[in-house]
């Protein structure tokens, strides 16, 4: 047997190391070397995000069933912040290229209990997007704090809304609503190209996050919009 020469062999060895890490069941993206600089890009109108591609204080665990993506979905284990948003705080960076109206959504499910109105919700923020609103049957409604209204029924504050997803079905499920017993959808509006910041923070223990998605309602249906596998590409801000 012919042994490769230590060129050779180190030119594979590096060639693996720098081959991308694709168990998170997103593209091809390489992972950044600090986490803080990553930026998930829209692409034809839709961006979809394997949760835990972030960096998460240690009270979100990484967990895994059969219904999960990836390399699983984040459950927050700490203490409930039921009225006040902030605590075990998360940051995505996206990058607009197509501006307008998307809907979002995302994937998750109760993790505590038989009970799907109770550990089913976690806080949301768009600070610096341009609108960040409930919609129903063209009614909006605008995060307490915002300086906007009407408000929510139920918990809001400091432009946060609570997210929360309905019914005894306790399994991962697309869904995103806010407004006590007056479900609303949430949709987050861009004027101009550019790189948002989406916050996710802790509310109630046990919710656990899979995935999420903002898309534009003329461009998918929500059955082509929650069924996509077009993950959104990753660079290094």
């Amino acid at each position: 047997m012919k042994l490769q020469s230590p060129l050779i062999l180190t030119f594979l060895i590096l060639l693996m190391s720098c081959s991308p890490d694709n168990d998170s069941g997103t593209n091809s993206s390489p992972t950044c070397q600090n986490p803080v600089n990553t930026v998930f890009n829209e692409k034809d109108n839709l961006v979809l995000v394997e949760f835990e591609e972030n960096v998460f204080p240690v009270e979100w665990k990484l967990e895994k069933n059969s219904s999960s993506t990836g390399q699983g979905y984040y459950v927050w284990t700490g203490d409930q912040s039921l009225g006040t948003p902030g605590n075990g705080l998360i940051e995505f960076k996206l990058k607009i290229s197509n501006p307008g109206k998307y809907r979002f959504l995302w994937n998750t499910a109760v993790t505590i209990g038989t009970n799907g109105t109770e550990h089913n919700d976690s806080w949301l923020k768009f600070s610096d997007a341009d609108k960040f609103y409930g919609e129903k049957n063209g009614n909006k409604i605008y995060p307490k704090g915002s300086g906007l209204t009407p408000n929510p029924n139920g918990s809001s504050a400091d432009g946060w809304f609570k997210i929360y997803r309905g019914g005894n079905d306790l399994d991962f499920k697309w869904q995103a609503s806010t407004s006590d017993n007056d479900a609303h959808n949430i949709y987050v509006e861009f004027d101009n190209p550019g790189t948002y910041t989406m916050q996710v923070s802790a509310r109630s223990s046990g919710h656990g996050i899979d995935k999420f998605l903002l898309y534009k309602e003329e461009s998918y249906s929500f059955n082509e919009a929650t069924t996509s596998s077009n993950f959104s590409e990753i660079t290094c801000n």
